[in-house]
């Protein structure tokens, strides 16, 4: 295992690109949204919060997710970058949408739940192109849980 501690630039910009559409989210949730959130699965939510803490900390942590040169592994990075940027439309099109629950939970492009799925895949591109096995890890524990509440409550809704 090679990982580099120092700060991550292009770590730091994924997770403005994660964090600014929540902060907006937040005074833009959907209807009836805290009927769902009372009954989320405890342990799915302790995967959540865990996953979360580890992936903005490793995501800023190390410095191999910065680009030092353009190999084939920066296709890696291209592709987790443009997860990125659906995952941004994603955000645009739920607050130009009715902000309804339903609407949360809708998919993108084919992909399922686009607004659990995409910034998962995302950092677990980042942690393939990083080759950094704590981002990774991080990620997948993230994923179980968030991916996990979200079917959950898509379940719930539909």
């Amino acid at each position: 295992m090679n990982v580099h501690l120092g700060f991550s630039y292009i770590g730091l910009i994924f997770l403005l690109m994660l964090i600014i559409p929540n902060i907006v989210w937040s005074k833009n949730r959907p209807k009836d949204y805290d009927k769902y959130v009372k009954n989320e699965n405890k342990v799915l939510l302790l995967f959540e919060r865990i996953g979360e803490m580890l992936v903005t900390c490793f995501s800023l942590l190390f410095s191999d997710f910065n680009i030092s040169k353009i190999s084939s592994w920066t296709f890696i990075l291209l592709m987790a970058f443009i997860v990125m940027t659906l995952y941004e439309i994603y955000w645009i099109r739920y607050f130009k949408s009715n902000k309804t629950m339903l609407d949360m939970y809708t998919s993108l492009f084919g992909i399922p739940d686009a607004g659990a799925t995409l910034p998962v895949i995302a950092f677990l591109l980042l942690g393939i192109y990083g080759k950094n096995v704590f981002l990774i890890l991080a990620t997948i524990l993230l994923g179980i849980g968030h991916i996990g509440i979200h079917l959950h409550h898509r379940k719930k809704v539909k």
